[in-house]
């Protein structure tokens, strides 16, 4: 018995110690947080301390400022947090203007509110449209939403009111027989059909985990009445009429705080069951309604945009503190770079787990003649205790050397070369027919793109403002958030024209939800361009007749300048010439033909909805088609157009546009069919260019353009330089090192180019200084053995 006793105590003496990932590891940030993790389920989450179903509020390090986004630029392993938190912002301006947009309409003894299956719907799409959103959810304030689902229900409220759906994990889920996870099933509720006041109510305070609804609500208006934000949009409609409605909404991205909070990590016990970091924007509403007395409806904040993600999802910066890398950051300095010869650089897609980082050498060291690029994070927190001793070290560079400061004009011979390496140079095209030469001179491709403006531009054919031949290489990467946008819209009207049948009888007061109106989709084509700040102009383009009561219809809105409250919003149904309707455009008419006949390809998405019991909402109750699903396209399924100047249209810019198809059932309901596009557009000069070596099919028209010295170095790309020459770093080849006193390892592609105009140009330059030098020792001494034995070689020469 007593050596039962002893194992124990050995185990929980191991368990104690043995936290880190290995035993020689010490134990840091990192293992308190998966600790805390592991240490909540759903089976011990109710009966947890608050404390512990919450991780501390610098868990998750660079949050998207709205007031940056434009101004540096937002690198990858942040983009699916400004995704989130552009979802979220788009859904508070959509819903403030819906809610509002009754003041366009003349008062009837009716709403004008979407029904309750709209709600649903809409955080569907949320959703589907993009693997990493695991939740979103619209929650209201006690007695504030209103609703068209009841007859008689006019000017009444729902006591609460919450639709909400949730990525559920389908593996063993019956409708799908391969027992794989699809992550296409989605579980909808209505969390507002609960007992009020009871530690189910999400507004009450028993409800644990409700910091997202704590962030904005509830919305206390004291003295001035006039306290939210007002947006403009001026609207112009098919038949050439006009309108100004101005409506309250979040907060705009100058002011403090933003449109978008942050919530903690937290665990969504008895819900999804996971770990989630939400995005929370508030919605706008004039309260109360249908007073008769307008003095005492006031903008207040009625509910609040709820956008979530999983916490394992997001990137941890395990790198020290240091310039641009400053804020607060629970999982600073855990990296195990050696740091007296490497340093830490943080690298993306690796989520919640150690490695995602590379050691770098320190200036004035180079890598081990064995190793060919820096030391990844992952093989470094996996090694041995001896591997790790013994290795991931940086060689100290002996002689370095100063960098030069007196300048020259190259000798003859190195011009020469230069000119000859790059022929390019010496005979070029200049303005719209250097897009098209067979050797591209990047200077003036770019002189010719960035110098055209609306008044040039005229004097053009058509022809020659489209760029053809991968000017927009990576677009789909770089926009790629911009384009979900579009497709959550698409998403969102194939979800609604197939599962919503307004010709449907329920049982009881309870009535299906209208078809689609004019102010839903021009306030959700409104609220892409107000909710993302990249996107300019965004369009939803019905086919013919496909329309409620219309032969055609587009609505179309974009803005003028960055970082206005000044929306326009046109109807493009009003141009009836043939070049100008817009069912005559080329992305328009390729993705009408393409899914014309076969929608096979097309994602199939399932929904479990349960909805509230009766108006009051005391408990919940499956919907009349449970499971039901819906097909709609993914991204892959979109266009991506060629870059073309927008000369003759609202905003003139170099553009690059996506569109996104949407689909419903035929008049018999037998089949899908096409039922129009929504299509965003984004500017081209915002994309960084990539003048890195490719392999020869890979469609960028800058490829190969650097100017780094072939011989001793190669390219790699650096984000954030835009559509400008430079924006890559030339790096020193295995056997090769940085030979100067600098507090960079690597020639910078700006200074490069820079040099290199200069060499071109006849001008003083240091472009032949840019190329490493053979690594030699790291020491110089005297080998007396060598020395003494090629001294008696000498001597018997002699």
């Amino acid at each position: 018995m007593w050596k039962i006793y002893l194992s124990s105590i050995s185990v929980c003496v191991l368990s104690f110690y043995v936290v880190a990932q290995y035993e020689w590891q010490s134990r840091d940030a990192f293992d308190e947080i998966r600790l805390q993790m592991d240490k909540v389920n759903k089976d011990n989450c109710p009966i947890q301390h608050l404390g512990d179903l919450y991780l501390p509020e610098d868990s998750v390090s660079h949050k998207p400022d709205i007031k940056d986004v434009n101004i540096n630029p937002i690198f990858p392993n942040r983009t699916m947090l400004l995704h989130v938190h552009n979802i979220a912002r788009s859904r508070a301006f959509f819903w403030s203007y819906i809610l509002q947009s009754r003041f366009i309409r003349p008062a009837i003894n009716d709403t004008y509110d979407p029904g309750m299956m709209y709600y649903f719907l809409s955080t569907v799409a949320d959703v589907s449209s993009n693997k990493h959103v695991n939740t979103s959810a619209i929650y209201f304030s006690p007695n504030t939403s209103y609703s068209s689902s009841y007859l008689g229900f006019f000017n009444k409220t729902f006591p609460r009111f919450a639709p909400r759906t949730y990525r559920a994990d389908d593996f063993n889920d019956p409708i799908h027989l391969e027992r794989i996870s699809t992550l296409n099933t989605f579980i909808v509720q209505d969390l507002g059909a609960v007992p009020v006041d009871t530690s189910y109510d999400y507004s009450s305070d028993y409800y644990r985990i409700n910091e997202w609804y704590k962030l904005w609500l509830p919305d206390v208006v004291s003295e001035r009445h006039d306290t939210k934000t007002t947006y403009q949009v001026e609207i112009r409609y098919a038949n050439n009429t006009n309108e100004t409605f101005t409506f309250h909404g979040p907060r705009d991205s100058d002011e403090v705080p933003g449109p978008v909070k942050w919530t903690r990590p937290y665990f969504d016990c008895g819900r999804s069951n996971r770990w989630l970091v939400a995005a929370v924007s508030p919605i706008a509403d004039i309260y109360p309604r249908h007073t008769g007395f307008r003095h005492i409806e006031y903008p207040t904040y009625t509910a609040v945009s709820v956008v979530e993600m999983e916490f394992d999802r997001i990137d941890i910066n395990q790198c020290p503190k240091s310039l641009g890398n400053d804020g607060p950051n629970i999982f600073a300095d855990t990296a195990r770079c050696k740091k007296e010869t490497t340093e830490c650089e943080p690298i993306h897609g690796w989520g919640f787990r150690r490695g995602g980082y590379q050691c770098r050498c320190n200036p004035g060291y180079r890598l081990p003649f064995q190793v060919r690029r820096p030391y990844l994070g992952e093989i470094v927190e996996r090694a041995t205790s001896e591997q790790y001793y013994n290795e991931f070290n940086c060689h100290k560079i002996g002689w370095v050397q100063k960098t030069l400061v007196q300048l020259s004009r190259a000798p003859p011979v190195l011009r020469d070369i230069a000119m000859q390496t790059y022929s390019e140079y010496k005979n070029y095209t200049v303005g719209p027919d250097s897009v098209r030469a067979s050797h591209l001179n990047i200077h003036r491709v770019l002189d010719f793109i960035l110098g055209l403006n609306p008044e040039n531009c005229r004097k053009l054919a058509p022809q020659q403002l489209i760029l053809i031949g991968g000017y927009s290489f990576g677009a789909e990467e770089f926009f790629e958030n911009e384009a979900k946008m579009a497709l959550r819209l698409a998403n969102f009207i194939s979800a609604f024209l197939q599962i919503a049948d307004p010709k449907e009888v329920f049982s009881g007061k309870r009535v299906t939800d209208k078809p689609l109106t004019e102010d839903q989709m021009i306030a959700e084509t409104l609220s892409i361009v107000m909710g993302n700040s990249r996107i300019w102009s965004a369009g939803t383009y019905w086919d013919r007749n496909k329309f409620t009561n219309r032969t055609f219809f587009a609505p179309f809105a974009y803005k003028t300048q960055l970082n206005t409250r000044k929306f326009f919003v046109e109807d493009l149904a009003r141009l009836n010439k043939s070049d100008e309707l817009y069912i005559n455009e080329e992305w328009y008419q390729f993705l009408k033909q393409r899914w014309s006949t076969n929608f096979d390809s097309l994602e199939k998405y399932y929904m479990k909805i349960k909805i509230r019991f009766n108006e009051t909402g005391e408990t919940m109750k499956k919907y009349e088609h449970y499971p039901n699903f819906y097909r709609a396209a993914t991204l892959k399924h979109g266009y991506w157009g060629n870059p073309y100047y927008d000369c003759y249209g609202k905003v003139p810019m170099w553009k690059v546009p996506y569109a996104a198809p949407f689909f419903g059932w035929d008049s018999l309901k037998a089949r899908l069919e096409f039922k129009g596009v929504v299509a965003v557009t984004m500017d081209l000069t915002k994309l960084d260019i990539n003048q890195c070596p490719d392999k020869a099919y890979v469609p960028n028209a800058f490829k190969g353009t650097n100017k780094c010295d072939k011989k001793s170095s190669y390219c790699v790309p650096i984000l954030g330089r835009g559509y400008e020459t430079g924006g890559y770093k030339c790096e020193c080849k295995q056997g090769y090192e940085y030979p100067f006193e600098d507090q960079i390892t690597y020639y910078d592609g700006q200074l490069v180019e820079g040099e290199f105009i200069n060499l071109v140009d006849n001008n003083k330059t240091r472009f032949h200084t840019y190329q490493c030098r053979i690594a030699a020792g790291s020491t110089t001494y005297v080998n007396f053995m060598t020395l003494f034995v090629m001294t008696c070689l000498s001597l018997l020469q002699i």
